[in-house]
């Protein structure tokens, strides 16, 4: 009867460990790494679609051409399929990075150690901020005026996919509550899990 109840306790320790940060953290990691994986591989497979994207950017031929910024604009399609061919590069290895460190969120909940796959989440997300805000937000939507471009803008998105990875960024780096989080019988959760590993 002793071990009925064991297991009980188990399997709700088990089920709670679920709701903590660690497994948020590992969760949304998981996401943002599989988003970047299929937006990287749909570009590959897929080129010619968003090349003619970044080429109208890059070029301004949809925007209201005001001869004060028009300066700005890149019309050589050399350059253009460059600057795409980097933005798929850097897609790949955002990508790689965050799989790995989804990998290692998920070694680091069995054994309790969430630096590395912190420091590698950080890491992925942070890339994620730089090609979505620093290059879709300022340099395509205000240095190539992207925002006044009907037909090929694309700050909506960029929006998305900055408040994904922003919140994402948060939640790795909550700070470790070890030994606060508590079962429903009042147990501190660290404690059971402690008690869980030595049995």
């Amino acid at each position: 009867m002793a071990g009925g109840g064991e297991r009980a306790e188990t399997r709700t320790g088990g089920l709670l460990s679920l709701g903590t940060p660690p497994v948020a953290a590992t969760v949304l990691t998981g996401i943002v790494a599989v988003y970047m994986a299929l937006v990287a591989f749909g570009n590959i497979t897929d080129f010619d679609t968003n090349r003619q994207f970044v080429r109208h950017v890059l070029a301004m031929d949809t925007t209201f051409e005001d001869p004060d910024l028009m300066w700005r604009a890149i019309e050589s399609t050399a350059l253009q399929d460059a600057a795409y061919v980097a933005i798929i590069v850097w897609e790949t290895l955002t990508a790689l990075v965050l799989l790995a460190a989804t990998w290692l969120w998920a070694v680091g909940l069995r054994g309790g150690d969430h630096g590395r796959a912190r420091r590698a989440a950080t890491l992925g997300l942070v890339m994620v901020l730089l090609l979505f805000g620093l290059g879709f937000f300022a340099i395509g939507g205000e240095w190539f005026a992207m925002w006044q471009s009907s037909d090929w803008n694309g700050l909506d998105a960029a929006a998305r996919n900055v408040m994904l990875a922003a919140f994402a960024l948060v939640v790795v780096n909550l700070p470790a509550r070890r030994g606060n989080d508590r079962r429903t019988d009042g147990t501190p959760l660290a404690k059971a899990v402690d008690e869980e590993r030595a049995v």
